[in-house]
């Protein structure tokens, strides 16, 4: 286990589930914490999205990390975009 600059406790470096559809991934990691000297986990995921620069020849990923609680804000403005780009004039 390595130790987190937030002061809590990472219980490894792989993630305990993964997802891959084209050049985009989840990860879903299991961290712990120690709160009022009780230890807790808790799992918090990592989306990623790979790419290639036309002038490089280097694969590169943009990453955001968010918590369970996180999805369901996410979910709400991925609906709102698909209606917006699909269900609207001038939408693609």
């Amino acid at each position: 286990m390595k130790k987190d600059p937030k002061g809590g406790v990472k219980m490894g470096e792989r993630p305990i589930k993964k997802w891959k559809i084209s050049n985009w991934e989840i990860a879903v990691w299991s961290n712990k914490r120690k709160n009022n000297g009780e230890e807790l986990e808790f799992k918090t995921a990592t989306l990623s999205r790979s790419y290639m620069k036309k002038d490089e020849n280097i694969w590169r990923s943009e990453i955001i990390n968010f918590r369970r609680s996180d999805i369901i804000k996410m979910q709400a403005l991925l609906d709102r975009t698909r209606d917006f780009l699909f269900l609207t004039e001038g939408g693609e």
